[in-house]
């Protein structure tokens, strides 16, 4: 075997391993010597990774990549609500990568913010594509523009995130934030999208 696909497979099986202890046990109580625990060498650690922080920022690149991959393969990118089921989709079946992705968004070390913020870029990209093709299919208010709406998406978005990253949400599993984020986000979605209220009601 050559010395780079020996390489390939180390780095490989150290991901693996990464994976497991910051999807259970996320950035602040996943360790180096806990990723050793699952029959990792750490000299090969940090033979490949510079410390724990580069290891965890690929860990959450992957899995972005990961869900990214599979959103642009699936053909969603025009179709809210398939696009909101494989999300769900992909949380369910992918718990450790679910789990590194959403305590990076609702919970980001402030330290690693704006590494953070450069990761998830292609899936922010995505949200922002799937928004921007529904709006092309609505006639929008007068004086309203499809910047002002997206504008206003970003800034739901921000306030939606920043909900489930507050006291509410402190004694409930990341399992469960992670699904009650998906639910709610879709319901919000068609609030923000075709209102609550019927026409017609008032005289």
């Amino acid at each position: 075997m050559k010395r780079t696909e020996r390489t390939e497979l180390t780095v490989a099986k150290i991901l693996e391993a990464a994976l497991e202890e910051f999807g259970a046990n996320g950035y602040a109580g996943g360790t180096i010597n806990n990723i050793c625990k699952r029959g990792i060498n750490k000299g090969l650690i940090y033979h490949n990774f510079k410390d724990k922080d580069e290891l965890y920022l690929v860990c959450l690149e992957k899995s972005c990549q990961k869900l990214v991959a599979m959103i642009e393969e699936s053909g969603c990118a025009s179709d809210q609500l398939q696009y909101m089921k494989l999300r769900m989709h992909f949380f369910t079946e992918y718990p450790n990568e679910a789990h590194i992705f959403f305590e990076a968004i609702l919970q980001p070390q402030e330290e690693l913010r704006d590494r953070i913020r450069q990761i998830l870029e292609p899936f922010e990209a995505i949200n922002e594509r799937i928004y921007r093709s529904v709006l092309s299919s609505l006639t929008l208010r007068d004086g309203i523009t499809e910047e002002d709406a997206l504008n206003y998406f970003r800034q739901m978005q921000r306030m939606f995130n920043g909900y489930f990253s507050s006291s509410a949400y402190r004694y409930m599993t990341l399992d469960k934030q992670i699904k009650e984020h998906e639910t709610n986000l879709a319901k919000l979605l068609d609030f923000m999208l075709y209102g609550i209220a019927k026409g017609g009601t008032q005289k």
